[in-house]
């Protein structure tokens, strides 16, 4: 597995961005999924919510913290991970793909734009830290 697959987006909070059109798929980062350690709850916003670029949509709940999740793009929600409500341990096992979260609705594609590559993430994370 890529640990910071090239097609996507990032966020100095550590969710990823797949935009498919006028849509993004979002979840975590396998450095913030590492950090976490075991997942055991995910709260995810219901769909038909707006979320705002940069504020939080949802938490995500591991054996060592309680964290907000936040979106990286404005938009309404148009799909949520119900799966993840049973098998939260996708989200480690799993980041980019079956433990993905939202998909967002696309208010402002332009947003993408402030999002980083994955060689600015990968920069911005802590030296050692790529677990």
């Amino acid at each position: 597995m890529e640990k910071y697959p090239a097609d996507l987006r990032y966020t100095r909070e550590h969710e990823w961005a797949r935009v498919e059109g006028n849509r993004a798929r979002v979840g975590i980062t396998h450095y913030a999924q590492s950090e976490l350690g075991d997942v055991v709850f995910v709260e995810l916003p219901k769909v038909g919510t707006k979320v705002t670029q940069m504020q939080p949509f949802g938490v995500v709940e591991s054996v060592k913290a309680v964290s907000d999740l936040f979106a990286p793009l404005s938009g309404e929600v148009a799909e949520a991970n119900a799966e993840l409500a049973q098998k939260p341990e996708w989200v480690n096992q799993d980041p980019y793909g079956k433990g993905w979260m939202i998909v967002i609705a696309l208010a402002n594609p332009k947003e993408v734009e402030a999002l980083l590559t994955a060689a600015q993430y990968e920069e911005f994370l802590p030296k050692g830290g790529h677990a």
